[in-house]
């Protein structure tokens, strides 16, 4: 290829890329022009800042946003209660009767008593031997193995007596009766109150 044919080629590939600019240059042209001619500075101003306040007011418009929505609080799940007692019971206040570990106790609650759920009053002592019984808890829906023991030592407990009778057992079967008095082995068989400890699951 000749020196004259690449210049003539190159001089051909740079009148198109002119002509290409010169249309376009042309376009822009008109429509400035146009535009120009239909609108004033002070319409295009105006148009401009309305977009921009527009602009600036779209993150106030009420949608609902998924991090401002506050979570619905779950309800507590409702246990179909196996027992008389354990529709009635509850889990929050241990010195009523009706608490749920109480189904298979009989006599003076510790917890009123000036002990705990699971512990003597001071000057008394539990019991070596128990009797038990199966609690539903209506809280978490499942059943406890409850053991039940007398702190003795002391006169009885002058406070309500409470009374559950679920399970209980004649006298023959005495790991399931509550109505002995199991204060045998602790050196005074003075009766105080009863006391309720969680075993385990009873499922």
């Amino acid at each position: 290829m000749s020196q004259s044919d690449a210049f003539s080629r190159h001089k051909a590939r740079s009148e198109k890329e002119d002509t290409g600019r010169r249309l376009l240059d042309r376009a822009v042209e008109r429509l400035t022009r146009h535009v120009a001619s239909r609108s004033s500075r002070r319409s295009l101003l105006g148009r401009a800042g309305a977009w921009v306040t527009f602009g600036a007011l779209v993150p106030t418009l009420p949608v609902e946003r998924a991090s401002a929505a506050t979570p619905a609080k779950p309800q507590p799940a409702k246990f179909k209660a196996p027992t008389p007692f354990a529709a009635n019971a509850q889990t929050k206040d241990p010195t009523a009767c009706n608490y749920w570990r109480y189904c298979a106790i009989d006599g003076f609650l510790c917890a009123s008593c000036g002990g705990g759920v699971h512990s003597c009053p001071p000057g008394t002592s539990p019991s070596p031997t128990s009797w038990i019984g199966t609690c539903f808890n209506p809280g978490d829906g499942q059943s406890y193995l409850v053991a039940y023991r007398d702190c003795c030592g002391q006169d009885a407990c002058s406070q309500p007596m409470c009374l559950g009778s679920e399970g209980d057992q004649p006298s023959y079967r005495p790991q399931a009766n509550n109505d002995i008095i199991w204060c045998f082995g602790t050196g005074a068989l003075i009766y105080n109150c009863s006391t309720s400890v969680i075993v385990g699951n009873a499922s």
